[in-house]
């Protein structure tokens, strides 16, 4: 007689919208059980409704320790494990050189963007470590600025950067509990946030033009692909862009 085997659970930060609300959607669409977290309760509960009964929304903030504690904490006990971290949660800054920056400005961006990202990543490492079977793996949402800034992003760059650290210290860390950790870089998915792109972006030599966009499904099913390898496979770092975006070369 076989036995079923119960489908495997993913949480997935900035859940709500965005390329956190795509990715949820194409996981559930390949049959995993999802924890769907972010800081407004009202989209969450709409995209797990969406999903139904193998979707859990809880509301947290990935800045504070205790509230992801108490996240993790609830998707435990409902699902019994954790086999995926999508860490996607991240905020931007309004363009501007450093020295117009303001101390809150940069404690916000990088109180979501690197602070939250290792309170999620501890939470799992933790859990992924104890469970059996052990093990399970994390894709850090880096970005195209984990590689090359914009201008004016200071704040933004800086957090991304130290995303590439964090994936390849928990990718080495990782290996003697067959945690396996991997990076996805987008550039210009098509989210209510790349509604500016494709009317006109700062350029390096001074222009403001427009870019173009990819579909943001496009990036779930990357996602996706990354997430249903083997443990004993990884994608260390994917860079995925709009194809004709200003980023290779002289743009």
């Amino acid at each position: 007689m076989s036995t079923k085997v119960a489908a495997k659970v993913a949480l997935v930060t900035g859940a709500g919208s965005g390329i956190g609300r795509a990715s949820a959607l194409a996981l559930a669409r390949a049959g995993w059980r999802l924890v769907l977290v972010g800081r407004r309760p009202e989209p969450l509960a709409e995209l797990a409704g969406e999903i139904g009964e193998a979707a859990l929304p809880l509301a947290a903030d990935v800045g504070e320790a205790a509230s992801v504690r108490a996240a993790f904490a609830a998707a435990a006990e409902r699902f019994g494990r954790l086999d995926l971290l999508f860490n996607n949660a991240g905020v931007s800054a309004k363009p501007g050189l450093i020295d117009a920056y303001a101390d809150e400005e940069w404690d916000r961006v990088v109180r979501t963007n690197l602070t939250g990202a290792f309170h999620c990543a501890r939470e799992a490492f933790r859990q992924m470590r104890a469970q059996s079977p052990q093990g399970g793996r994390i894709v850090n949402n880096g970005s195209i600025s984990a590689h090359a800034p914009r201008p004016g992003s200071l704040a933004y760059t800086v957090t991304k950067h130290a995303i590439t650290g964090l994936t390849k210290s928990l990718s080495l860390d990782g290996r003697p509990f067959r945690i396996a950790c991997g990076q996805i870089d987008i550039g210009n998915a098509d989210t209510d946030l790349a509604a500016k792109m494709k009317i006109g972006m700062p350029q390096a030599d001074g222009s403001v033009r427009a870019e173009p966009v990819m579909a943001v499904e496009d990036v779930a099913r990357a996602l996706v692909y990354m997430a249903e390898l083997p443990l004993e496979a990884n994608v260390q770092f994917m860079t995925l862009m709009a194809t004709n975006m200003p980023f290779v070369g002289r743009g």
